[in-house]
């Protein structure tokens, strides 16, 4: 029983330090993979594993985006690369908490984004500084 574990524990760390090395450092990204990703080259060897695919997979679909997109992409990275990482936590949070919403909820969050982004800055400012609307009352009068 100990020997199987034994076993079964070398094989496993075998397999970690073997896939350890396959992500690519950042010395080791295309020129054209180190264009895209740029915001992130200061902290690209820190990245986890899954965030440095995630990434490469980005840089792999840039070419075939629109102008736009790919505008809408660098301006992510680089807002990205500025966060904290307690910013980046909360962001991550924020993103799960929409993702669990119902499909309608989604839509109406992203309708009132729309609406909100099309206010000149001194709306929004005045928005940001109103006192909050008070929670709806629910069904028991509460």
């Amino acid at each position: 029983m100990v020997r199987t574990i034994i076993a079964s524990v070398t094989l496993w760390c075998a397999v970690v330090v073997a896939h350890a090395g396959d992500e690519p450092r950042w010395a080791q990204l295309t020129d054209e993979q180190r264009q895209v990703l740029a915001p992130l080259s200061a902290e690209w060897d820190t990245l986890r594993p899954w965030q440095r695919e995630k990434m490469l997979d980005i840089a792999r679909d840039y070419p075939r985006m629109s102008g736009e997109q790919q505008q809408r992409v660098q301006k992510r990275l680089s807002d990205w690369s500025r966060l904290t990482p307690y910013e980046r936590e909360g962001a991550r949070k924020q993103y799960q908490q929409f993702r669990s919403l119902p499909p309608e909820k989604q839509e109406e969050l992203r309708r009132k984004w729309r609406e909100y982004s099309k206010l000149s800055e001194a709306e929004r400012r005045k928005l940001r500084d109103a006192p909050p609307a008070p929670a709806p009352e629910d069904d028991l009068g509460n």
